[in-house]
């Protein structure tokens, strides 16, 4: 695609990134089918082909309307267009470039501003969210209907054993990062972690200092709070590397994929480069880390025997989230371990489209992530599970609002085959 970058933006580092993203789409159309936007509107600007052609007129200097404020808005960044483009177009740069750049164009409306702003001071901060969603509940009964609608269910008990964490005894060791809201909306997930590492060899140190990984900000183009997140990570994930850690682990897909772009995002920032491309260098998502030990895990299973009946041929459906596949490219990894430790896999279908959930995007686009949650859900369902798991807490939180069926992080199955 022939390209003309508005002189005012030309110079700038963004600007080229962008400027060879844009060269790099022939408008083939094959990322049409595989976006879920253009597949529920039909609308070629809410598809990743006309919203490449949106963001090309924006780069080149041409006038920017809300209109096109609202088709970018529209898109989840789900990146399965990335996985269906044949010439590697970095749709998701773009998008993030895109959006930055027509916010500083586009005034939104105040209720608008106002919302995203609160969003993008609340969610990243455990202690804020974990407040805010207390009231909300304490509340519930005067909330208006919409909002009522969005409010998490309350967080599964959790017994002394699902909060074990193992003490460190191995010679092996890795990090595990919190993150914002998984804390507050699922608790266990980090500790079954930290189960299933141990029973493999290998002791998980849970950096209690760190955050949000800055992914929340970053989407909403909030991003000078998104590097200050990432740079405080970077701070107190770096003694643990130079000390011996051999990976940073997150349990979100979609926190792993933001950490492995730490190194890209601070790549000017002399301080902090060297070490935010070593963080980026070591990051892993928890299934890559658990995949990787294949011995040790089997044989930790055929030792293992099940204290609760019924463990060993429980139903699971899984879903994929799209960090996992799309921006990790780490397909087919979670499965043959649900497999392995007994687990009866259901077939899903279309698991490659968005369950909605998209970080904010269920609270800021709720319309159409309501009808992407029904198709999402009706899919999971259809085969009869007794269960259904993810491996990214939004996902986790926006399914469970949309279905009886437990929906669990695959993680916490795996740890309670290993534990009873």
């Amino acid at each position: 695609m022939k390209t003309a970058l508005d002189p005012v933006i030309k110079d700038t580092p963004d600007a080229a990134a962008a400027e060879a993203i844009l060269r790099s789409c022939v408008h083939c159309g094959f990322c049409l089918p595989s976006c879920p936007t253009y597949q529920i509107l039909g609308d070629e600007l809410d598809s990743p082909r006309g919203r490449i052609y949106l963001m090309k007129q924006l780069l080149e200097g041409e006038p920017v309307s809300a209109r096109t404020q609202l088709h970018l808005d529209r898109c989840l960044g789900c990146r399965a267009c990335e996985s269906a483009c044949p010439s590697g177009v970095q749709y998701g740069r773009l998008l993030d470039f895109g959006r930055s750049l027509t916010e500083q164009r586009v005034n939104r409306p105040a209720a608008v501003a106002a919302k995203r702003r609160v969003l993008g001071k609340v969610v990243p901060h455990t202690s804020r969210a974990r407040a805010l969603l207390r009231a909300a509940r304490w509340l519930r009964p005067v909330l208006p209907g919409a909002l009522r609608a969005q409010l998490p269910p309350a967080q599964p008990f959790l017994s002394a054993d699902a909060c074990r964490w193992p003490a460190t005894r191995h010679s092996r060791r890795v990090v595990i990062v919190p993150g914002c809201v998984q804390p507050v909306l699922a608790g266990g997930i980090d500790p079954a972690a930290a189960r299933v590492l141990d029973h493999i060899g290998i002791s998980a140190v849970a950096v209690m200092r760190g955050g949000c990984c800055g992914a929340v900000s970053h989407h909403l183009s909030a991003h000078a709070d998104a590097l200050a997140q990432i740079r405080r990570n970077v701070d107190v994930i770096w003694p643990h590397l130079e000390a011996g850690a051999e990976a940073v682990v997150f349990t979100a897909s979609a926190c792993s994929a933001m950490l492995g772009d730490y190194g890209r995002m601070l790549q000017g920032e002399p301080r902090y480069a060297p070490r935010a491309a070593a963080v980026s260098a070591a990051a892993r998502d928890i299934s890559q880390v658990v995949a990787g030990e294949s011995a040790a895990l089997l044989e930790a299973l055929r030792t293992a025997v099940p204290r609760r009946p019924g463990i060993v041929g429980r139903r699971v459906a899984f879903q994929a989230p799209c960090s996992l596949q799309h921006a990790l490219k780490l397909t087919g990894v979670v499965e043959p371990l649900l497999l392995a430790a007994g687990f009866a896999l259901m077939t899903v279908g279309d698991g490659q489209r968005c369950c909605g959930s998209a970080g904010t995007y269920s609270i800021l686009q709720p319309e159409l992530s309501q009808q992407l949650l029904r198709a999402k859900v009706n899919a999971l369902e259809e085969s009869g599970p007794e269960v259904i798991a993810t491996a990214n807490i939004g996902c986790l939180h926006h399914i469970r609002g949309g279905t009886n069926i437990p929906v669990r992080h695959w993680v916490e199955l795996l740890a309670e085959r290993l534990n009873g």
